[in-house]
């Protein structure tokens, strides 16, 4: 699975230091065994059950909607925006999936802090990467928001690819932030304090 090629590096050494403590110390041997299993748990990524119609725009990430508002896009959209921001706890499944059937037009990072993204105000302030998708005129962006401990954003797709609705699109490793910005027009179909499923959720509808 490609999540979990991400991590392999995390598995190598937890898992030299499971097999070198458990010749010498047990009680650390199970603390790493319970970290690795973590990991495993973490690196995780479903495959959703995508819905069909070009009118729905399905969640871009696994997590709890915080934020449902209007905002500024000035570099894809390049205009006023329905925004909806998505926290990833540890425990979410942290890969990303495209929330429109489209060509990605734009990838875009910006380099930035590295502040406790359960803080909508972080998405502002830290590291960050925009992905646009376009489809039929309709324009979407997706940023990918790096969180105290998310130190890397993952890309899986390249600019001028075209996707499905609920391919990949990247991943961010451990806690962190994704928002959709929307055209202003469409009807928002999720609440506050709601948890989605990427590439599964229907976030919007197009009219």
């Amino acid at each position: 699975m490609r999540a979990l090629s991400e991590g392999k590096w995390i598995f190598a050494i937890e898992l030299a230091l499971l097999v070198g403590l458990g010749v010498v110390w047990a009680p650390g041997a199970v603390v790493i065994a319970l970290l690795l299993l973590f990991t495993g748990w973490f690196f995780r990524d479903p495959d959703p059950m995508v819905q069909p119609g070009n009118d729905l725009i399905v969640s871009p990430a696994t997590g709890k909607v915080d934020v449902i508002d209007e905002a500024d896009e000035p570099v894809f959209r390049a205009e006023r925006s329905r925004r909806v921001s998505i926290f990833l706890s540890v425990f979410d499944v942290h890969t990303q999936r495209a929330p429109i059937e489209g060509v990605v037009r734009l990838i875009r990072y910006s380099p930035g802090k590295f502040a406790n993204a359960i803080n909508p105000a972080a998405a502002s302030q830290n590291e960050n990467q925009l992905i646009g998708l376009e489809a039929e005129g309709t324009r979407v962006t997706v940023r990918q928001i790096a969180g105290l401990i998310a130190r890397r954003i993952c890309t899986w797709c390249k600019e001028g690819e075209r996707l499905a609705k609920g391919a990949h699109l990247g991943m961010i490793r451990f806690g962190s932030r994704v928002d959709i910005f929307l055209p202003t027009d469409v009807e928002v179909l999720v609440e506050l304090g709601q948890h989605v499923k990427g590439g599964e959720t229907v976030l919007a509808r197009r009219k």
